[in-house]
């Protein structure tokens, strides 16, 4: 099993997605889910539309983690269409390949394709995306209401040869507990390509027993 921090590790809400809160994921080596979206012409941080003067540049961040000593992989949430150039461009200006982007529209999923950027497929009791599961190796697991998928369903994907990464249930204001009794039982050579994103970073690297490199 490997984590990641969903929006940095962070205390507090506030924290959330700041260069901070990112950074100190990265330094231990944990992935890192992210947002990113536009902001008068520039690639920001933010999760929402980003009100105020206390607005993180995506390019501050990706220049600490280009100086970081661990580069863990990176979740790029991307919460507005048309990016693809600029991030494309930002991406390779430093030097980033542990990545992939997900959740763009699906028109927009194109652009992403085209540049042969990674982009994970996201699945979820809304939204059969199997259609494109040909063209990446990383499935985004969510559960907006119930969990619908098994551990046989998770293992036939590892199995094929994806990456899957699960949204933690407390996400979604749910209890993780049983979710997390299910995923333990994944087999450990399957559960190296098996990522979860999580608030409770602390108490997952203790129940999944996570070392990081």
């Amino acid at each position: 099993m490997n984590l990641l921090c969903h929006r940095g590790m962070w205390v507090k809400k506030e924290e959330q997605n700041t260069v901070g809160a990112l950074m100190a994921a990265v330094k231990r080596g944990f992935g890192v889910e992210t947002d990113v979206r536009d902001n008068h012409g520039r690639l920001v941080v933010s999760h929402d539309p980003p009100v105020g003067q206390n607005i993180l540049p995506l390019e501050r961040f990706l220049e600490a983690y280009r100086g970081a000593d661990k580069k863990p992989l990176l979740a790029l949430n991307v919460k507005a269409d048309g990016l693809h150039e600029r991030l494309d461009q930002m991406l390779q200006a430093h030097g980033v390949d542990n990545y992939f982007v997900f959740d763009m529209a699906l028109p927009d999923t194109f652009g992403y394709l085209k540049k042969r950027m990674p982009f994970a497929v996201r699945l979820s009791e809304y939204e059969d995306g199997k259609h494109l599961l040909k063209y990446t190796n990383t499935v985004w697991l969510d559960a907006f209401e119930r969990e619908w998928y098994s551990i046989a369903d998770i293992s036939a994907l590892l199995n094929s040869g994806k990456r899957v990464c699960v949204v933690s249930p407390e996400l979604h204001r749910r209890s993780h507990v049983q979710l997390w009794e299910r995923l333990a039982s994944v087999p450990a050579g399957l559960a190296k390509n098996l990522y979860m994103c999580t608030d409770l970073f602390e108490q997952a690297q203790e129940a999944f027993n996570v070392i990081q490199d």
